[in-house]
């Protein structure tokens, strides 16, 4: 396709991606993007959603071990904070108004 004068074409140092921009309009006339290599292939689609699949379950049986053990330390925590609460002595609370 034949360019016009108006028309530049910048290469994106972020991804590698060709613009053709139109200097008189101010806007992106056309792209092309850059042939990756890294695209799965179709045949592979299968085995990924597998993987991605398994990769969930896993992360959600760690959260669900978690909040089980979540329990028992703050059931640990509330029985230190109650055992160190009997062995406070008890007074009474000072108020504003017995200050006066």
């Amino acid at each position: 396709m034949a360019r016009l004068k108006s028309e530049i074409e910048v290469t994106c140092p972020c991804c590698q991606t060709t613009l053709v921009v139109d200097v008189n309009l101010g806007r992106v006339v056309s792209h092309i993007e850059p042939d990756r290599g890294n695209k799965p292939e179709l045949g592979e689609a299968q085995r990924i959603l597998a993987d991605e699949a398994a990769r969930r379950e896993a992360i959600f049986q760690q959260s669900v071990d978690n909040e089980k053990t979540r329990g028992d330390a703050l059931s640990r925590r509330f029985e230190e904070a109650l055992k160190q609460a009997r062995q406070e002595p008890i007074t009474k609370p000072t108020r504003d108004f017995d200050l006066d």
